[in-house]
């Protein structure tokens, strides 16, 4: 599956979380899922959570996050000197 039919899976619903990233217009947030992984859950543990999930939106969740990551600039607060 490539990367735009993955990131079909995730939609924006003005009536749910304020109209944040969800997946598949479930009541999830991408953010939940990210924030899942960042502390250590496994996938397998995200899709034994929620029996809906499919490991295809976990990965929705990544390329989202990635592609948006990829788009913003950060200024760093240290400037290091070339070497």
């Amino acid at each position: 599956m490539n990367e735009q039919t993955l990131l079909e899976r995730i939609t924006f619903n003005p009536q749910i979380f304020g109209g944040k990233p969800i997946i598949r217009g479930r009541r999830l947030a991408v953010e939940h899922i990210l924030g899942m992984l960042a502390v250590g859950d496994t996938i397998e543990t995200l899709l034994e959570a929620y029996p809906w999930l499919e490991r295809e939106d976990v990965q929705a969740c990544l390329i989202y996050a990635r592609r948006l990551v990829g788009h913003e600039r950060i200024e760093p607060l240290l400037i290091e000197s070339p070497r």
